[in-house]
């Protein structure tokens, strides 16, 4: 273990993001960057660790509580107003951070993925100046700095921590809810009598699962899991249509033709049903968790890796990176899509030949009569090798499937690689 990186390394109290580096990491990478994000973004709190049995470092990343409620006026992070100031969800503001709820309590008032996602925001938004590098590395100029070190492999990973309190929590829950009377796709009611019998606020309900779902992993989680349940709860109706449907069906042809019309029918009724349905159900949970009136696209924040030159925005009348969209076109016409033809007339050639191969090693399973009677579509050599060998050993037989398993597998890495340099040039 180093002096330097020693010298900086302070016990760990709280952390929501953590991030890792390889065991080959220099002293130098590492206060680069710590001295980066201690400078560019003075909101956080990094701590530097060590492992000695991996003898790898990591940033323990955290932030205090003023410095999260800043961070969510920045994102324009919603949250629930207070009854007495109209309710509802709203965009966070620090001038007015009286009138949402819970605003007192540090404790309660963000969830730990509200947390981290400032912290994620902060991070992947700390961009380089004019000229720098690290090593080999040559930053542009507003260049996210944190992505650009992952995808060199400088930083090993960025992940927020779990909470086990809570997960235990979750899990306790998510697996009762199953055997619970309110299915996972349903939205949980008030405590006020919203609903008949409803319990009073000195004993109020667990929370339903997908609420609880979303505070701890986000919304596009909990909507996806919300959508299951209603999706697993409404297959009860086909399901049971078609069983007594069957249960009735005679034995001729005739009845069985009929059944099927007559389900065929009952499943375009379902579902037509099931999304109408699901519109509804779909708009009271983005309602519910502030989603309902997001921010166009146009008016969102590019994503960290998007690359371009600096201009007043339109739209926003803010500072923003643009890419002319006529470039991005030709470099899809010109490049994009030539490649993606090569790759894909290599891998049909490559297709034929080994069925040309498996053809001329065993005539009889293709449906030939013998090798003398292969179509002219082989080769000359290939022909004259398989009429000169009377019994080919049983091994040689799967030298096709064999030859193709393997091109699979390397075309598939080398085809990876090609599609994420095409994503990040063709797709600023």
């Amino acid at each position: 273990m180093s002096h330097k990186a020693w010298m900086k390394t302070v016990p760990t109290e709280n952390c929501d993001v953590l991030m890792t580096f390889p065991d080959t990491t220099d002293d130098h990478t590492l206060l680069w960057l710590l001295n980066h994000i201690r400078l560019g973004i003075p909101e956080l709190i990094v701590q530097v660790r060590h492992h000695k049995h991996t003898r790898v470092y990591a940033f323990f990343v955290t932030a205090t509580y003023e410095s999260l409620l800043r961070g969510a006026d920045e994102i324009g992070l919603r949250k629930p107003v207070k009854a007495e100031f109209g309710g509802g969800m709203r965009s966070f503001s620090c001038e007015e951070d009286y009138i949402y709820e819970n605003i007192e309590n540090e404790l309660y008032f963000f969830t730990s993925q509200e947390r981290q996602n400032i912290i994620r925001y902060w991070l992947e938004n700390l961009r380089a100046k004019q000229g720098e590098s690290l090593h080999n590395i040559h930053f542009l100029e507003g260049q996210p700095i944190i992505p650009e070190l992952a995808a060199r492999g400088v930083i090993q990973q960025v992940f927020p921590l779990h909470e086990q309190r809570i997960l235990k929590r979750l899990m306790k829950s998510w697996v009762q809810a199953v055997c619970e009377a309110q299915p996972l796709g349903k939205v949980s009611r008030g405590w006020h009598g919203e609903g008949s019998g409803g319990p009073s606020p000195a004993h109020p309900p667990p929370s339903a699962p997908a609420d609880e779902i979303c505070d701890y992993f986000g919304v596009k989680i909990a909507m996806y899991f919300a959508w299951l349940g209603f999706y697993t709860s409404a297959m009860v109706y086909p399901a049971v249509f078609g069983s007594i449907l069957y249960t009735f069906t005679e034995s001729d042809q005739t009845s069985q033709d009929i059944c099927c019309v007559v389900f065929a029918i009952f499943n375009v009724i379902w579902a037509t049903l099931f999304l109408e349905e699901w519109k509804r159900r779909g708009a009271e949970f983005a309602y519910k968790w502030g989603t309902l009136d997001t921010p166009a696209e146009s008016i969102e924040e590019p994503r960290p890796q998007f690359r371009g030159i600096k201009r007043i925005s339109p739209v926003t009348s803010t500072e923003e990176f643009y890419y002319p969209p006529w470039k991005r076109l030709l470099f899809q016409c010109l490049v994009s899509l030539p490649v993606c033809l090569a790759c894909l007339s290599f891998v049909f050639l490559l297709m034929l030949g080994c069925f040309q191969l498996q053809v001329g090693l065993h005539p009889a399973r293709a449906g030939l009569p013998a090798p003398s009677a292969l179509t002219p579509s082989l080769s000359p050599s290939l022909q004259e090798f398989v009429l000169s060998i009377q019994e080919l050993p049983r091994i040689i037989r799967f030298l096709p499937k064999i030859v193709l398993a393997v091109i699979v597998t390397a075309c598939d890495e080398v085809y990876k690689k090609i599609a994420y340099w095409l994503n990040d040039m063709g797709a600023w």
